[in-house]
């Protein structure tokens, strides 16, 4: 009979020991409610002991939480209309608020983060949205971090991750950015022809002086045409060339028209020159 009072004992001081035995992972801490109050600061992590019945053990986790904010729809200050994600990075610095404070600190932690990505929107530009995002992150941040405070969690970063446009407005979007890259082709094009003219400028001044450049030039671009083997050369004949030519030829040898016209001339010139009056012989002229 008392070995059976022994064993019962046993029994239930074994039972006793392991409802009040808890294990608390090195990324979590221990919240004891005694009666309902909190009996002491949160448990440390390793192996602790409560009591059975009287005590309840709120393990917390630690750890930084990923928590993904829905894609908020909303209007931004230029009134374009878009749909807008984020996430927020966040962890829990003081246990006994965040399990006293909040009555759920993650639920309260969306619901915020949601208020603020809306109004964030509603403060914004579209351009704004799409190339400043780091100032918003920040906005955003400060705007979260003020309640979040109060519930013992501490903001560690907060993204923007996705900026949802209507088609219109994309289509809108690509059109503008096509004008702007043929605006820029077209003045990078007209830039290079004012340099080209510059040059090409300078190159007819230096081959006014020289002519017989003008001559080697084009010989060059009849070699480069040449080289593609192409059946059909079209050849400019240029009227700088013509001018040389014809000033080569004056300094030279007379052309033969023009010798025809001198023996012309000096036929013309002798028969100016005979006498108005024939003499017959055997007249006496008075």
């Amino acid at each position: 009979m008392l070995v059976d009072i022994l064993i019962t004992v046993a029994a239930i001081g074994a039972l006793g020991l392991a409802t009040s035995v808890r294990i608390v992972k090195q990324y979590e801490r221990g919240l004891v409610l005694r009666f309902g109050r909190v009996s002491s600061p949160p448990r440390e992590p390793g192996l602790t002991m409560i009591m059975p019945g009287v005590d309840r053990m709120t393990k917390v986790n630690m750890q930084i939480v990923t928590l993904p904010v829905p894609a908020q729809d909303g209007i931004t200050r230029d009134n374009v209309t878009v749909r807008v994600d984020a996430v927020v990075y966040f962890k829990v610095i003081d246990p006994v608020q965040a399990i006293v404070g909040v009555e759920n600190y993650r639920f309260a932690m969306l619901q915020v983060a949601q208020t603020s990505l809306r109004s964030i929107i509603g403060k914004s530009d579209l351009d704004d949205l799409l190339s400043n995002r780091e100032r918003l992150n920040e906005g955003l941040e400060l705007m979260i971090d003020s309640p979040a405070l109060a519930w013992g969690i501490h903001i560690d970063r907060v993204e923007i991750k996705d900026v949802a446009l209507p088609e219109a407005m994309k289509r809108a979007m690509s059109r503008q950015a096509e004008a702007e890259r043929e605006r820029r082709g077209r003045v990078i094009a007209a830039d290079g022809e004012l340099q080209a003219s510059e040059k090409l400028a300078l190159a007819a001044e230096q081959m006014a002086h020289t002519p017989a450049a003008l001559q080697l030039r084009l010989l060059e671009t009849v070699v480069e045409v040449a080289a593609e083997k192409n059946s059909t050369l079209v050849l400019p004949f240029p009227v700088e060339l013509l001018r040389f030519l014809d000033k080569t030829t004056r300094d030279g040898v007379a052309r033969p028209e023009d010798t025809q016209q001198e023996q012309n001339g000096r036929e013309r010139g002798a028969a100016h020159l005979a006498p108005a009056e024939e003499v017959v012989p055997g007249h006496t002229h008075r």
